[in-house]
């Protein structure tokens, strides 16, 4: 079964190596994009409970991932929200794990940290 996937990214050019990346590494299949915080919401509330995994980055083309975060703090216990950035700071961690991030990589360092993270939700 594959892990059901949003993709809240606004950069085309790592959605088009993210996506077959998650596909290949981690088994995932993503069934939405967006690129501003209100597409994210209604991606993700039109997914209902049918999305296991929801990797949103911080900064998107209109508002930012940590609305994404604080809309998705309701979410079920099968869903996971991982943040995905290049701006990984102490205090933008301490942030997102407030917000309820399930967990935090930087985008430049840490995709073999994230790819592991993924294939250990498998649903």
């Amino acid at each position: 079964m594959p892990l059901v996937t949003a993709l809240i990214e606004d950069s085309i050019t790592i959605r088009e190596n993210l996506i077959p990346a998650l596909q290949e590494l981690a088994g995932a299949e993503v069934v939405g994009v967006a690129e501003t915080a209100t597409d994210a919401l209604m991606l993700l509330e039109g997914l209902g409970d049918a999305w296991h995994l929801a990797v949103v980055d911080l900064f998107l083309r209109e508002g930012t991932g940590l609305t994404v975060l604080r809309a998705g703090q309701s979410r079920l216990p099968h869903q996971r929200m991982v943040v995905l950035t290049n701006y990984p700071t102490p205090e933008m961690r301490r942030r997102c794990a407030e917000l309820g991030a399930d967990a935090l990589f930087d985008k430049s360092k840490e995709l073999d940290l994230f790819f592991e993270w993924c294939n250990r939700l498998a649903p």
